[in-house]
């Protein structure tokens, strides 16, 4: 049997014709493929640049509802600080005056006649027990304090007189102890002595006076003085 010879140059054209047949299906097939990637990619950056500009509108709305908050927090804070020094103001402006004794009952009031006074009666009398805490009706200085009225006369008993900054000044008499001295700045409210029951007393109360120098006879009254500085008793 005879064998079929093929030409070398023939074989090699054959050999080479399907070798280029071969990467011509291989190219064709990878172009095929980049053609399909690129295709399928194109949705993906489509979604991933929506979902960026979604992240990036909601960070934005939170942010602007974190301002939001906080200018809300800061104009509450700013009324509450305002409230607050308006309160103080007022706190300041109603304790500027204050009684002198926390709980009494009237008695003698300013320019009441009676046996009991040589003259009409001086000042407004507040019953309380002997004891009671006395205190400055407005601050000052002390100017008087002690037994004999304090140089005013016996009939005051121990007594005390506070000079105020508007050039009034405060008696405290019928005292059974003094506890401030001549000198002494003293606020309003604060306590100077104890109520009692000495000197010309019908019973146990403090004898308070409004004048407008710190001797006896220029007294005025103390319960109208009071009412114009804030303060009802």
């Amino acid at each position: 049997m005879s064998k079929r010879v093929m030409n070398p140059a023939a074989r090699a054209t054959a050999v080479a014709l399907a070798a280029a047949g071969l990467g011509a299906t291989m190219v064709t097939g990878a172009g095929s493929a980049f053609a399909a990637e690129g295709k399928a990619a194109a949705p993906v950056a489509v979604t991933a640049s929506a979902a960026v500009a979604a992240q990036a509108e909601t960070q934005a709305h939170a942010a602007a509802q974190v301002k939001a908050a906080a200018a809300k927090a800061t104009a509450a804070k700013q009324v509450a600080v305002k409230k607050a020094a308006t309160k103080v103001v007022a706190a300041k402006k109603a304790a500027s005056w204050v009684k002198p004794v926390a709980t009494y009952t009237l008695t003698a009031s300013y320019n009441q006649g009676g046996a009991m006074w040589a003259h009409k009666h001086s000042g407004q009398d507040f019953a309380v027990p002997v004891g009671t805490p006395v205190k400055a009706a407005g601050a000052g200085t002390v100017v008087k304090a002690g037994p004999n009225g304090g140089g005013d006369g016996p009939a005051y008993g121990n007594a005390i007189v506070v000079k105020h900054a508007n050039g009034t000044y405060s008696q405290y008499a019928h005292l059974s102890k003094i506890k401030a001295h001549v000198g002494q700045k003293v606020a309003a409210g604060q306590q100077i002595a104890l109520s009692g029951n000495t000197g010309n007393s019908s019973g146990p109360h403090l004898h308070f006076e409004i004048r407008t120098t710190p001797n006896y006879g220029s007294a005025v009254n103390p319960a109208a003085f009071l009412r114009s500085h804030g303060v009802s008793i």
